[in-house]
Formats: structure tokens, C-alpha cells, sequence
């Protein structure tokens, strides 16, 4: 190979190896505005069942008021669900994936969907903490059960409860929440949709993919690679976040630079965090 032509060799090699640490700089920087926005969206969806949950039990006292138990007409539990919800603005735009009434002993009586997968399953032992409630008072907390679960296969779901009251009497719990993977999957889509407006049509679309990060394991959008959620997994991120700070790299996955950006989410309870991987195309 003559000099020039080796030298030519050299600068093209160069200017790819170039042009792919930039595509990844750049998707870096993408995917830590992404992962920032999505964490104060999640405040907002928090912020949204903070606000309603507590009306909407109100809503629902008329069950515990009539001559027939809650659990002796559970078409009539579905229907109160559905106008709790209905009367509230906060529930009607909330995230959630269910709303359900639960007894004092944690049965699940119904919820609101069509298809009810947790109806006389126990609460309390998917999540304990919701006993709390009990005691007068609103709480969030996170666990797995699996009738609540939106993917086959691991998935875990974010709760909150307050407390239907008689007299100052806890009868009941008013309980909502999502899912991990099915949250991940709507912030994806949200992400996704925003990038779309910003770039205008015919613009070339990044590789976006949102995950929720719960301690050690990692949820992601029912058609997610698997090797994507692996390779967030083995970051460890959330032991690498200090403060309100961004866990961020430049990762290589199957063959292609990815930014990934995990930002902490407090309002989603402590060690959880949203992940976000993106790369230009």
C-alpha cells in the first residue's frame, strides 16, 4: 500500500471513529434532557393521585351507607369505581392502571377494569405497607402482584391508598396504581411523541427506549429488548446517583452507540429511577 493511500485509509478510519463518538455524545445529551423531563413528569403523575385519591374515597362512602355489603354486589362496587373516577379531574387524567376497592382484611372486592385478575386476592401481601391506610391516613408504596402485572414475566407496580370512612371508621381502602412496565411503556410513547413535534416531518428518528429502574431490576415496555434492560441492569445506576444527580455513559449494545441517562424519582419512592436510552439513526 503506497503512503497516500495508507494516509487516506488513516483519515477515513479516523473521521468514522469520529463521527460515531459524536452520534454518541450527542445521544447523550438527548437522553439526559429526555430522562429529566420524564422525572418531573412523574412528579406531576404522583402529584395527580396525591390530589384525587382523597376525594374520590369520598365517592365511594355511599357503598358502606346502603342495606347491601360492598362484597354482596360487586357490579354495583364496578359502577361506584367508575363515577369515583369520573367525578374527580385528577383521577380522570391519572396514570393509573387500576382503581380498587379493598376490604379491612386486604381482599381485593373488585376493580375497575373489564378484565378483573385481582378481585379476592390479598393486598396486604403484595403490599404490606398499604395496612397503614387503617390507621386513617394516605399512603404510597410499591410491591408485585402478579393479577396487576401488564406483561408476562416480572413486573412490579407503584400503589397508593386512603381510607373509606363511616364516622371517622375505616371500612375500606380506595386504591390505585400502575404498573412498572405498562408506566415505562406510556413515558416511552410520551418521549417518543415529543421528539416526533420537535424534529418535524421526514426528520430521521432516533432509537428511544424508557425503562424504570426499581433498585436492582429494571422494567421496561412490553416489547423492550431484553438485552437493553440487561444492559441498564448491570450499570447498577441507582448506586451511582448522588443527590439529584444523572447517572450517564455511552454504552455499545448490539452493535450500536447508545446514551443512556437514569435520573433518580423520589416521588416514585426511594432507589427508583427513570432510565432512558437513546441513539441517532
Amino acid at each position: 500500500m503506497s503512503t497516500t493511500l495508507r494516509a487516506t485509509v488513516m483519515v477515513c478510519v479516523l473521521g468514522s471513529v469520529l463521527a460515531c463518538e459524536n452520534a454518541g455524545k450527542r445521544s447523550l445529551e438527548h437522553a439526559r434532557a429526555h430522562a429529566l423531563e420524564l422525572s418531573k413528569a412523574a412528579q406531576g403523575d404522583v402529584e395527580e393521585v396525591r390530589r384525587g385519591l382523597v376525594e374520590g374515597a369520598k365517592q365511594l362512602e355511599e357503598l358502606y351507607r346502603g342495606e347491601r355489603a360492598p362484597k354482596d354486589d360487586l357490579p354495583a362496587v364496578r359502577n361506584a369505581l367508575e363515577r369515583a373516577r369520573g367525578k374527580v379531574q385528577d383521577l380522570r387524567v391519572a396514570k393509573s392502571t387500576f382503581f380498587a376497592l379493598v376490604d379491612d382484611k386486604g381482599v381485593v372486592l373488585r376493580n375497575d377494569q373489564e378484565q378483573d385478575l385481582m378481585a379476592g386476592k390479598n393486598a396486604f401481601t403484595s403490599f404490606p405497607e398499604l395496612k397503614g391506610a387503617l390507621a386513617g391516613k394516605y399512603v404510597e408504596t410499591r410491591g408485585s402482584m402478579p393479577e396487576a402485572a401488564r406483561v408476562t414475566g416480572k413486573d412490579g407496580q407503584w400503589v397508593a391508598a386512603t381510607p373509606i370512612s363511616i364516622d371517622r371508621t375505616p371500612k375500606a381502602l380506595y386504591v390505585t396504581g400502575w404498573s412498572w412496565s405498562a408506566y415505562a411503556y406510556r413515558l416511552e410513547n410520551s418521549i417518543r411523541s415529543s421528539v416526533r413535534s420537535a424534529d418535524g416531518e421526514g426528520a430521521r428518528a432516533p432509537l428511544i427506549y424508557v425503562y424504570v429502574v426499581v433498585g436492582d431490576d429494571v422494567f421496561g415496555a412490553p416489547i423492550s429488548p431484553e438485552i437493553n434492560a440487561k444492559t441498564i441492569a448491570d450499570q447498577k445506576p441507582m448506586s451511582k446517583i448522588q443527590g439529584d444527580g444523572v447517572h450517564e455513559i455511552v454504552l455499545e449494545i448490539t452493535g450500536r452507540d447508545f446514551g443512556l441517562a437514569v435520573k433518580g424519582t423520589p416521588a416514585l419512592g426511594q432507589g427508583v429511577g427513570i432510565a432512558v436510552l437513546r441513539s441517532e439513526t
